[in-house]
């Protein structure tokens, strides 16, 4: 185990930068099955109304409200041996793997008692990614202070989530076709979220092992809860950064939900999925290290403006797109979205750790946890939404759930089409552009980073 402190503004090591990356493989693939495929699995699998999906996702934020700030504030405020973050995720690592896999049972109960059994797995699961995820995440302020080495970690932890997340949300059919083959689709996704079960659980316990804490007990200071969220939301720059991420986020996840239809009951193309979600996420991985030199040069900023008018103008396009179009221009656009997901990704978790810089200049205390908690919300919160807002459109225009034993995607209402479309197009893209006036106006640059850091420095030579 690395307990080695490095001094302020140091270089990171490579092992404990891959060993930090490995802790996002979990929660990136939970993540991405979730995004691409549970509310499919709602409908045409565990046979749920979409309203009544969408009810069930709404409540779970509704919990995630409390649960995130919460255990955010309290990673700040417990201390053990091993430190304040790393706990958390070491042994919360197997309830969570045991909760996702519970998510992708079908029981077989009555429809209430069927929908009950969701939410309350649904509660525990979202618990369950809160104390391993939000401790994981504020680690990042407390490996490194300089500005560029901190885009460097958050590069590394996200090419792992991309990673991850594209090897889940390809395989993950795969092994659900091949298993149902032979079974049925119920067993094809249980046997399925095993797998993936297993895999969020064990690099919890290398990213444990591989990382370290900065900060001692006694430089943490606490201050009372309603005082803390109150100190955290007045802070200028962390409401663009939430603003900027949560809008960014809405539309990932909106868009991975949709895919799955859009391809099943647009295009009339399934078989594709797989190849469709290899080009987001293959594109993504690459252009997050892309993004990640090009930012050295020209700031965050500069990075997302042309990221997000690159997937715009793809969003647009795929409004276009018709079933006759040939599969290979469909799997084009989604390496060209893979642009903008990467900046997605990378820019406002990058963004976070200088707004947590500058609130410790404001208040003279770090409160990783806070910030963290609030923003591992903020990306629950948008996959919630995009779930939430998916379902109750398709249930408004006449979304028809397949019945039982097809094997065939059934035709869809002209209206849900639409409906699917517009959201995979012009929406998204009125949700992006917005994201971009955020960005303009975001308050912390490379050089007033910098300034923080001096001061903050020259504070911490004259206690």
């Amino acid at each position: 185990m690395n307990t080695t402190l490095p001094a302020p503004a140091e270089k990171v090591p490579l092992r404990t930068k891959l060993a930090f990356g490995c802790g996002d493989v979990g929660p990136a693939v939970a993540t991405a099955i979730m995004s691409f495929f549970l509310l499919y699995f709602f409908t045409d699998v565990a046979r749920l109304t979409p309203a009544a999906a969408s009810v069930i996702l709404l409540i779970t934020k509704i919990w995630d409200a409390v649960n995130d700030p919460l255990i955010g504030l309290l990673s700040d405020r417990i201390n053990t041996r091993w430190g304040r973050r790393r706990p958390w995720f070491l042994f919360g690592a197997l309830p969570f793997g045991l909760a996702f896999f519970l998510l992708f049972q079908v029981p077989q109960l009555g429809d209430a008692a069927r929908f009950a059994y969701y939410l309350v797995v649904s509660l525990l699961l979202d618990t369950m990614f809160t104390v391993v995820n939000v401790p994981y995440t504020a680690l990042t302020p407390e490996l490194s202070r300089d500005y560029d080495e901190r885009t460097s970690l958050n590069s590394y932890r996200f090419a792992f989530s991309i990673a991850a997340g594209l090897i889940a949300a390809v395989t993950h059919p795969i092994i659900v076709d091949a298993v149902a083959a032979r079974t049925d689709l119920r067993t094809g996704y249980a046997v399925s979220a095993l797998v993936w079960a297993i895999v969020c659980v064990v690099p919890f316990v290398i990213a444990f092992l591989g990382t370290y804490e900065r900060h001692t007990p006694e430089e943490a200071e606490a201050m009372p809860f309603v005082e803390s969220l109150r100190w955290t939301f007045r802070n200028r720059a962390f409401r663009y950064a939430t603003g900027i991420y949560l809008l960014s986020w809405l539309v990932v996840q909106t868009v991975s939900t949709l895919i799955v239809y859009y391809l099943t009951y647009w295009l009339r193309t399934p078989e594709i999925t797989p190849l469709v979600l290899l080009g987001v996420q293959g594109s993504a991985l690459v252009w997050l290290f892309v993004w990640n030199a090009v930012s050295r040069r020209m700031g965050k900023q500069g990075v997302y403006f042309i990221g997000m008018t690159m997937w715009i103008a793809t969003s647009l396009v795929l409004f276009a797109v018709q079933p006759d179009w040939p599969a290979w221009s469909v799997i084009g656009l989604a390496i060209l979205a893979g642009v903008g997901v990467a900046v997605a990704y990378l820019v406002p978790w990058a963004m976070l750790p200088d707004v947590i810089e500058l609130d410790e200049l404001q208040t003279g205390r770090r409160r990783e946890g806070a910030f963290y908690g609030l923003f591992v919300l903020l990306q629950k919160l948008g996959l919630a939404l995009g779930l939430f807002v998916v379902g109750q459109v398709l249930s408004a225009t006449g979304y028809i759930t397949p019945p039982p034993g097809a094997t065939t995607p059934i035709v869809q209402p002209d209206s849900a089409l639409l409906a699917i479309r517009v959201m995979m197009g012009p929406a998204a893209a009125v949700v992006l552009i917005a994201g971009m006036f955020l960005v303009a106006r975001f308050p912390i640059t490379r050089a007033s980073h910098e300034r923080t850091l001096r001061e903050l420095e020259a504070r911490r030579k004259s206690v």
